[in-house]
């Protein structure tokens, strides 16, 4: 058995057992009268009621429906499950039980037992679920109702359809707050993951073995800025942040001092390096974790990962700041005198800012936070800033740079320099 079809659009006309007629004599007088009325509509002058059906399905052959939903168990099968939706597995038992849990509508039904819920969409239960439904509760089928009816088949996804004409949309790109304003200033960019950055900044005639030969040098002798805003950066805050970190990075914690930073590592459960990164403490509750560019995302969802279903004691709020701060390196002999000039209220000398220390500032209204930190091997700084300022913080060091010999590098001549300094780059761990 089943549902038969509403009233047809006007350019539609069904015949047959989509309409109930099953009998010879129904099926072929169904049969004449739809096409009748269809070539009425295509301009014919009769109509199906002057149509003469005598003499038609004179076998009368008939397929009697005898409605069986349920087989009723004798004493010695009484216990057997009797299936409903061999999909999901819904049997009479589970239909009774929701009737006497009070679920009288077909859609609560649906959702309480999940009939007709798999990859058929009930095209091969709802029927006899329905039905069940309609004893239990005393009522005919349409008076109790029908489900949305859905295709039974998966969509097809869009790539499947996109064609090959992606050009720009083959992947997305992220770009950091400098991007524009490096391809102003002539940099080659390279894609590093999802995200592109500069390559190196060739003067004329060079290439990128010239570029970053020269740009490593002059990070040596005087001083060079790159774009570092690619890497992870995670807001830890919490009274339980400092055992939290101690949990998370093989190194200890508890007792870094606000104002200072540390370089951690982390492990992943069988032992190997999963990331690295510095973490400063601003305050006795709030730390500010950088990782690799490669594991941001990773390490944010081991780290949530861990506060939900591991330590679920711990009061520690963490998120992602990546994409909201900017960041920039500044290494060489020169980054002291540099910085010196463009933050003037922090003293940067030697005494008053020791390496590892954090500071932080405002340049002209914008926050600014200073970290003495070198992947370099020479004397250098990281500093980080809201996205929104980035370019104005990066342009005013950038214009004090002239006199201090600053020049800028990218990630050639910064992974060259953190080869030279003995610092393990990211393909060498484990």
């Amino acid at each position: 058995a089943s549902f038969v079809p509403g009233d047809p659009p006007d350019n539609q006309h069904h015949a047959g057992a989509i309409v109930g007629a099953f009998s010879d004599a129904a099926a072929a007088t169904s049969g004449f009268v739809a096409g009748a009325d269809a070539a009425q509509q295509a301009g014919a002058n009769k109509s199906s009621d002057a149509l003469a059906t005598d003499g038609l399905g004179d076998t009368e052959w008939e397929l009697p429906l005898v409605p069986v939903w349920d087989v009723k168990p004798g004493e010695q099968v009484k216990k057997r499950k009797r299936f409903v939706d061999f999909q999901h597995d819904v049997g009479v038992s589970d239909v009774e039980l929701a009737h006497t849990e009070g679920y009288v509508s077909v859609e609560h039904l649906k959702r309480y037992t999940t009939l007709g819920m798999a990859a058929d969409q009930g095209k091969t239960s709802n029927i006899t679920g329905l039905a069940l439904m309609a004893e239990l509760t005393g009522k005919t089928i349409p008076e109790t109702g029908t489900t949305t009816f859905r295709p039974p088949y998966n969509p097809v996804s869009f790539g499947a359809i996109s064609g090959q004409e992606t050009g720009q949309h083959f992947r997305p790109l992220r770009r950091t707050p400098l991007h524009d304003w490096n391809l102003e200033n002539g940099a080659e960019m390279i894609n590093v993951g999802a995200w592109q950055r500069a390559w190196y900044y060739p003067k004329a005639g060079e290439d990128v073995n010239a570029a970053y030969i020269r740009e490593t040098e002059q990070v040596r002798k005087t001083c060079g800025m790159v774009d570092v805003t690619t890497l992870g950066k995670i807001d830890v805050q919490g009274p339980d942040a400092a055992e939290f970190l101690n949990r998370v990075y093989v190194n200890g914690w508890k007792l870094l001092k606000p104002g200072r930073a540390r370089y951690g590592v982390m492990l992943r459960d069988d032992g190997l390096v999963f990331d690295d990164g510095t973490t400063s403490r601003l305050s006795d509750t709030h730390y500010f974790m950088t990782t690799t560019t490669a594991e941001a995302g990773p390490v944010m969802a081991h780290l949530e990962w861990l506060l939900q279903c591991c330590w679920t004691d711990l009061k520690v709020h963490v998120t992602s700041i990546t994409d909201q701060y900017a960041g920039f390196a500044i290494a060489g002999p020169n980054s002291r005198a540099l910085l010196q000039e463009v933050f003037a209220d922090i003293d940067f000398s030697n005494e008053a800012f020791p390496f590892m220390g954090v500071r932080e500032t405002e340049y002209q209204g914008m926050p600014v936070r200073v970290f003495r930190i070198s992947f370099s091997g020479e004397l250098a700084y990281e500093v980080a800033t809201p996205s929104g300022f980035g370019e104005a913080i990066w342009q005013a060091i950038y214009d004090a740079g002239p006199s201090h010999g600053l020049g800028l590098y990218g990630t050639e001549a910064l992974g060259a320099l953190r080869v030279e300094k003995g610092h393990f780059a990211g393909a060498e761990i484990d």
